[in-house]
């Protein structure tokens, strides 16, 4: 997709939603954390179902080291690998008191030597806790940058440097939410909803015309 073309595809979806925010639930950076930590292989809406009775309970490091791992596992046994996310829970928060006053870092290094923490996460942190304009490529980010032709790379991090350096630098915050939410409601996996997508226009998918015309109106079969 050419510079221009870009630029008009997130002018579009900024005009739309000025302000994205993350659809998972939390009061401070240590809460982010922890949700995008259970996020991995789940729904927002399941974590957050589950994220309004932990925090409440367990929002700060020291309150879930105390709660303890088999008690933190009947707050998140919704969730899919809610034994492993649970184990990796209690292991960062420990750490974060240990190496960080408690503290969530603002250094991707920091971030990513906490258990269960990968550039993904950590990127959504950057991002969203703390406003750096970083890219969390995720399934939903890596079908639309593929198939829009806005990015394409063979892997989240190609995609990611893809993107980095093409997004312009006033789109780039927002970026992250943008992609996602365009992914999970429009650009779906499966059947795309082409017909009523805004930036059908500089999209630059083969496939879209077919999925945005009409249905051909079925024939009726007549008795012979």
């Amino acid at each position: 997709m050419k510079a221009a073309k870009i630029a008009e595809f997130f002018r579009i979806l900024r005009d739309a939603d000025p302000e994205p925010k993350s659809e998972l639930e939390y009061g401070s950076p240590y809460q982010l954390l922890v949700a995008v930590v259970l996020s991995a292989q789940a729904t927002d809406r399941s974590v957050n179902l589950a994220t309004r009775t932990l925090f409440p309970v367990a929002g700060t490091p020291a309150a879930m080291v105390a709660l303890g791992e088999e008690r933190l596992r009947e707050f998140v046994k919704t969730i899919g690998l809610f034994r492993t996310k649970a184990k990796n829970v209690i292991a960062l928060s420990r750490m974060l008191l240990e190496r960080h006053g408690g503290e969530v870092p603002r250094l991707r290094e920091a971030l990513e030597e906490l258990p269960g923490v990968g550039r993904k996460t950590a990127n959504v942190v950057l991002n969203v806790a703390f406003g750096e304009p970083t890219l969390a490529v995720d399934t939903h980010i890596f079908r639309v940058a593929n198939r829009t032709g806005l990015a394409p790379g063979k892997d989240p991090l190609a995609v990611e440097m893809k993107l980095l350096e093409v997004v312009p630098g006033e789109f780039r915050q927002h970026a992250h939410h943008w992609l996602i939410l365009h992914g999970r409601y429009t650009c779906l996996a499966r059947t795309p909803k082409c017909g009523g997508c805004l930036v059908y226009g500089p999209c630059g998918w083969k496939g879209k015309a077919e999925l945005a015309a009409p249905a051909a109106p079925k024939r009726s079969r007549l008795p012979k």
